[in-house]
């Protein structure tokens, strides 16, 4: 017998407003409200309820026989909090269901795995206390941000005393295995790993609309068919996806809903074909062998790695700049920093700042509320500038310039200066270059200052537009 394991990411980052460097060290407040609140409420709208709902029927029409897990970010829960209480309401009473599985994240939704494993253990902790205030229980499988695993990851994860780990089937790591197994990590045996066949779930979560691909329309029965031809051999079959598949990034007029009601009732009338939670799994099936991951992998982008979040300049130096700062942050108990260090650790900050072209450069731009990888780049690095000002100005360690309206006045004196020694080499040049001409008898005492305007734009909203079958990174909405 299959089992087919439906795991679902839902995530919203707190985006960020628009923050220019005359903001830094008057303007402490980063993010936009606006955009955060119209985003999650038409999501919401658009999939969270409807899907809610859903799933929730289907739950009690095959008597719990049709099982589903969540993650859930801890931005998206304290944006449930703030704008979609309703929201909330509603996964809390799907969590209610023994066919409904939570998984365990980093609070932040975040690469701080990379930089310090205090600052992710410290994060997981959060998260697992948040699990406990809205649901209250104790997830045993995990999913790292973006699915990133390597075998020093899962170790770490194996530590803190969890079963299982959630990562891609990526195809240079399995080579000619398949992912339809359940495997182990390779330093740490008792923690088991499912890895995602991204095919059959990018069938659903990209390419479902997508009328110049060949398998369009994708019905019920033929997905069902696909599974049920699977080798013999091949008892699991893992469909990960954005949770936002249904009605945001697949239309309810696509007929995303009726598909999923219609593939639960397809899978459950064969006899060789069932749902499973990832603990299930665990619990039910073999280990085949242990995976070797020595490089991280994630499901982003055609390489599966980490280039979308940390492949180029700006990426590394913000992250860099940004986790510099950890030892001063963890000293200061103050709540809107600790706030903002979480917030600025997203992992949705970089993979705006992405450089790529082709089919993953329009991914990246089209969830990107900025204009260009450059602009992302410049309001991350005035919000984190400003950011640094406010730890060092309340650090008791002892550092220079830590007083941080002195160090603004410098920093904007400094720009200053730069701006008149332009003013003047341009000013020289226009002399020389001149043309002499008679000097006038009177010389009218006038001048004229040429000032430039920024215009103040508004993000871009959240598109909506659906995929065109190419596959897209995860988890930036």
């Amino acid at each position: 017998m299959k089992t087919i394991c439906l795991y679902f990411q839902v995530h919203q980052p707190f985006r960020l407003k628009r923050y220019r460097f005359f903001d830094i060290g008057s303007d402490h407040y980063y993010y936009d409200d606006y955009s955060n609140e119209s985003i999650l409420r038409k999501v919401a709208e658009k999939c969270y309820l409807p899907a809610n709902k859903l799933i929730s029927d289907l739950i009690r029409r095959y008597d719990g026989k049709f099982k589903v897990s969540f993650s859930f970010s801890g931005m998206v829960l304290d944006q449930f909090e703030l704008y979609g209480t309703d929201v909330l309401e509603s996964f809390k009473e799907l969590a209610k269901s023994d066919s409904v599985e939570i998984l365990a994240e980093s609070h932040a939704h975040s690469l701080a795995v990379f930089k310090s494993i205090p600052e992710f253990k410290r994060q997981v902790k959060m998260h697992e206390d948040l699990l406990n205030k809205h649901f209250g229980l104790k997830p045993r499988v995990f999913r790292n941000t973006e699915l990133i695993y390597s075998d020093e990851i899962g170790n770490e994860v194996a530590k803190m005393g969890y079963t299982g780990m959630l990562t891609e089937g990526a195809k240079h790591v399995l080579g000619w295995k398949s992912p339809n197994h359940l495997y182990c990590n390779a330093l740490n045996a008792k923690l088991k790993i499912l890895t995602r066949n991204f095919k059959l779930s990018d069938d659903i979560a990209f390419r479902f609309s997508n009328k110049s691909w060949n398998e369009w329309p994708l019905t019920a029965d033929k997905y069902a068919s696909w599974l049920e031809n699977i080798p013999e051999d091949e008892e699991i079959v893992n469909l990960f996806m954005d949770y936002e598949t249904f009605g945001e990034h697949q239309w309810e007029e696509t007929g995303i809903f009726s598909f999923l009601e219609n593939f639960s009732a397809e899978v459950l009338k064969k006899p060789e074909l069932n749902f499973g939670t990832p603990s299930d799994i665990i619990k039910q099936h073999q280990v085949i062998a242990p995976i070797h991951v020595p490089n991280p992998i994630s499901w982003a982008d055609e390489e599966k790695d980490l280039t979308a979040w940390l492949g180029n300049e700006l990426q590394e130096e913000a992250f860099n700049k940004l986790y510099s700062l950890e030892e001063l942050v963890m000293k200061i108990d103050n709540a809107d920093i600790r706030r903002d260090w979480n917030y600025l650790q997203a992992s949705d900050h970089f993979y705006y700042m992405c450089t790529k072209f082709f089919s993953d450069g329009e991914v990246h731009a089209y969830f990107s509320p900025f204009d260009s990888p450059y602009d992302a780049f410049i309001n991350y690095m005035n919000i984190l500038s400003d950011f640094i000002l406010r730890v060092k100005a309340l650090s008791t360690t002892k550092i220079e310039e830590s007083d941080g309206f002195s160090m603004l006045v410098s920093a904007k004196e400094k720009e200053i200066e730069k701006l008149k020694t332009q003013i003047e080499r341009l000013k020289k040049s226009k002399e020389t270059t001149a043309p002499k001409r008679p000097k006038p008898k009177t010389v009218p005492a006038s001048s004229r200052t040429a000032r430039k305007t920024h215009s103040d734009g508004q993000p871009k909203p959240l598109a909506t537009a659906r995929k065109k079958g190419k596959t897209k990174p995860k988890g930036s909405k």
